[in-house]
């Protein structure tokens, strides 16, 4: 709810705005990869796992966790209504399944709210929960920062995004992850005191 209420809510307020494009000529050497798409789509599959798997680990590293989820999700909005951005989508060519579901993405979601990258983040946010976990299994951390970073590549090779979307996105969600720590350490030392009290 919080995810669509930030990207429609942005979209209802700037939609009208001057929207920046702050493509690179790296953006430009970026070829199309149309099967890229799947993994576009997919990630909402990698999302609900890597959710479930994070607030399940115990309730302390659960708070953390959608702490900083909705700190990076504020930023975001911010973000969005403040420095609203866009980027230039080629032409789909061709009419097989992964031009077709090309043209379905790109009819179902407008060239805005792009920096930051609320698929690179979250995507991010989901390795970084487990990242330094000994408890996890290393196959299983592995695998969550292998289906982030091919996330990050399809949001590229799907031209939704541009590079510095992608940077942001992973950096807001690095900070907020750790301002979320202190935040949650705060409160459990001081619902210790009271209790102590």
């Amino acid at each position: 709810m919080l995810n669509f209420s930030v990207y429609w809510g942005a979209r209802a307020i700037a939609g009208g705005f001057i929207h920046h494009n702050i493509e690179t000529s790296l953006d430009d050497m970026i070829p199309v990869v149309y099967p890229t798409v799947v993994i576009y789509f997919g990630c909402y599959i990698f999302w609900i796992i890597g959710y479930l798997y994070n607030a399940a680990m115990d309730k302390r590293h659960c708070y953390r966790f959608l702490m900083a989820d909705w700190l990076a999700k504020a930023v975001c909005f911010i973000c969005y209504v403040v420095y609203p951005t866009t980027n230039t989508r080629p032409e789909i060519v061709g009419s097989d399944i992964w031009a077709q579901l090309m043209r379905f993405l790109y009819s179902m979601d407008a060239a805005d709210n792009l920096f930051p990258s609320i698929h690179c983040l979250v995507s991010w946010l989901c390795y970084i929960g487990i990242r330094g976990n000994k408890k996890v299994p290393q196959w299983i951390r592995t695998t969550f920062c292998i289906c982030a970073i091919a996330v990050f590549i399809s949001t590229l090779t799907t031209k939704q995004h541009v590079i510095y979307d992608v940077v942001a996105g992973v950096a807001l969600v690095e900070v907020t992850y750790r301002v979320s720590k202190l935040i949650v350490k705060k409160a459990v030392k001081k619902g210790k005191s009271n209790t102590e009290a």
